[in-house]
């Protein structure tokens, strides 16, 4: 990945006849959606979220976070639509997911940053994509990849540094050892250096300056043994929201999608977001299949973990947690429906879930239900949010997001 960035018109060679080949998971296509469950996703709220993540950016280039199916919604489209609506690159965790980006056609720069390669060197290299590296075993494998593939050119890397995260990149005693080496492998070139914040989102910002002095420390370590990469980088979402650590390049991951972080203190309280202009870009729905009354003292799904206290009227929605609907929300989350919040009851299953219609008058098969998002109806209307969610069970919204599976079909739409 390049600091210039911007190269639309490089060429993309095919992987190694010799070289491992990297297949990726089929993801449920809206062609083939038969039941009304499905992931709506608002492109044009991801262009407006791009927008307000270049400003807070102020001039560093924006590498969209596209991991883990650009957070549930969808990799190719999303990165797509960011890279006509002018994201300087993206980063992934695996070289799984920068596969299927090239393959849907993505020609901006792709960082992986996850380190594991599987010994698939050539096919990072043959993609056009930059690696992140941290262990010696990456020298010698991204050298010999690039002789086979006879480049004419040095390989661009990125060089990680762990400066208190303590999951992945080189620590302050190994980097010296490792500089050295690294500067007698001609076939790489450290274009980049990064490291990544473990508390950005923390109510002290004290552990994120220290990191970024630990940084600076190890940078200029590296600018002694002959290294000076073009560009660093190292704040993510909430680092870049809170004009934190934003050096020449940001990683801003889920404020792309519409959540903003918020400051956690020590006692676990949660306060305001850091930026209110950031648009859900996702809603999920479904439809009632079927709607019956429960007697008075009569249990409802597996478990029997809900008893009527009353004749309730009871609707079957056809998500479970095999589609992203915790389980943990049985007896205690809510879904949307005609405008008003009706509790799930019972236990959600693998995929279907009860809901209690009673108090709202007027369901029937085939009203739309709001698992997540807004929804206006003729009993009013409400928001579930991918952060109240997380509240409710105990999470993160990254988690709630990242957990709609495959088997929803995304639809993109642009309003």
């Amino acid at each position: 990945m390049h600091d210039e960035g911007g190269d639309k018109k490089r060429v993309i060679p095919a992987p190694l006849e010799s070289e491992p080949r990297v297949h990726k998971a089929r993801r449920a296509a809206p062609a083939d959606a038969i039941r009304p469950t499905r992931a709506e996703v608002n492109l044009e709220a991801l262009r407006k979220n791009l927008r307000v993540v270049k400003k807070h950016a102020d001039g560093a280039k924006v590498w969209a976070v596209l991991k883990a199916d650009a957070y549930g919604h969808g990799a190719p489209a999303v990165a797509r639509t960011l890279e006509r609506a002018g994201a300087d690159g993206f980063c992934v965790a695996l070289l799984e997911e920068g596969v299927e980006l090239r393959e849907a056609g993505i020609v901006a720069p792709i960082l992986v940053m996850g380190g594991y390669y599987g010994g698939a060197y050539a096919e990072v290299l043959a993609r056009d994509m930059t690696p992140v590296i941290y262990d010696e075993s990456h020298l010698a494998g991204f050298a010999a990849a690039a002789r086979a593939l006879k480049l004419d050119k040095p390989v661009d890397v990125h060089v990680k540094l762990d400066t208190g995260m303590a999951r992945l990149g080189l620590r302050a005693e190994n980097l010296e050892s490792f500089a050295d080496k690294l500067t007698n492998v001609p076939e790489l070139r450290p274009s980049g250096l990064m490291t990544h914040l473990a508390s950005a989102d923390a109510l002290s910002q004290e552990h994120t300056r220290e990191q970024m002095v630990r940084f600076d420390e190890m940078t200029a370590t590296l600018e002694k043994k002959g290294i000076r990469p073009l560009v660093r980088h190292a704040a993510n979402s909430a680092a870049l929201l809170r004009a934190e650590a934003r050096l020449s390049a940001v990683r801003p991951g889920i404020a792309l999608f519409g959540v903003s972080p918020r400051a956690v203190g020590n006692d676990g309280d949660v306060g305001a977001p850091f930026d209110s202009e950031l648009a859900p870009v996702m809603r999920v729905r479904t439809e009632v299949v079927d709607v019956r009354t429960v007697p008075v003292g009569q249990t409802v799904g597996y478990g029997g973990l809900f008893r009527a206290t009353r004749d309730t009227r009871v609707a079957t929605v056809p998500m479970g947690y095999a589609d992203g609907l915790s389980r943990q929300l049985s007896n205690r989350g809510h879904l949307l429906v005609r405008g008003k919040r009706a509790p799930i009851i019972g236990a959600v299953s693998m995929d279907m879930s009860m809901i209690d219609v009673t108090d709202i008058p007027g369901v029937g098969i085939t009203d739309e239900v709001m698992v997540l998002g807004a929804q206006e109806g003729p009993q009013g209307r409400d928001n579930i949010t991918a952060d109240e969610v997380a509240s409710r069970i105990g999470t993160i919204a990254w988690e709630v997001l990242t957990s709609i599976s495959r088997r929803v079909p995304r639809f993109y739409r642009e309003q």
